[in-house]
């Protein structure tokens, strides 16, 4: 079980980094618009610098035709690092170019998937991640968790060593149910994360404790008990 951030904003993958137990960044262009007009490569250059190598960066191309989608493939191999997961719509076009630089040792992300077949074929295609989007197909009457768990029985019976990349999430029940389905990897919004972990009961819970404390102690911290 692994979480990613879905995020392009520097300071909240810095801060909730140091938090949660992230293995890696994604992100997409419509990610990439709010946070306006950036220096594109200078920034995921950035990202990289605080995420570090043992985490990876999947970074999403433009271009919807294979022989576009390989030049900017390697745009982005060659001005933010080779290590960078090209993330690909998993259209025919974006099937093609997805076997063209795994044939070359690139690793791949197939996203935009709302359908089995959509999966399956980037798992034949020899993807390292595919992202099935659990709200957007939640929102289209597919049922994500029947997805989800067809491509974890897949890939299992294959042998395949692709990763489903659960994604597009409103709540973080859908994080769990994506889980539970099948899913090996989410990548969640930071925002999300700290909103469930913000909620009421868990602030009461700890301020129970402290005042049960002082009603055993008073002042007294763990620093004066040694003696």
């Amino acid at each position: 079980m692994e979480f990613l951030f879905d995020s392009a904003n520097l300071e909240a993958i810095r801060t909730y980094s140091q938090c949660f137990p992230i293995t890696g960044v994604t992100s997409n262009p419509s990610i990439i618009k709010a946070e306006g007009k950036i220096d594109f490569y200078k920034h995921f250059k950035a990202i990289r610098e605080v995420i570090g190598f043992d985490k990876t960066l999947h970074i999403q191309v433009l271009a919807e035709t294979c022989e576009e989608i390989l030049k900017e493939a390697e745009l982005i191999l060659q001005h933010v690092d080779d290590k960078v997961f090209i993330k690909i719509p998993t259209t025919e076009e974006g099937l093609k170019a997805m076997r063209a630089l795994k044939d070359k040792g690139v690793g791949v992300t197939a996203t935009a998937i709302y359908s089995k077949i959509q999966g399956f074929m980037a798992i034949a295609a020899g993807a390292d991640y595919i992202a099935p989007y659990f709200n957007r197909m939640e929102n289209l009457d597919i049922d994500p968790r029947d997805v989800i768990a067809a491509f974890a029985e897949m890939i299992a019976r294959t042998g395949s060593h692709t990763k489903i990349l659960a994604a597009s999430f409103k709540n973080v029940a859908q994080v769990n149910d994506a889980f539970l389905a099948g899913a090996h990897t989410a990548t969640v919004q930071p925002s999300l994360l700290h909103d469930a972990f913000s909620m009421a009961a868990i602030k009461k819970a700890v301020d129970d404790f402290s005042r049960d404390w002082k009603d055993t102690f008073g002042g007294i911290s763990f620093a004066d008990l040694v003696k």
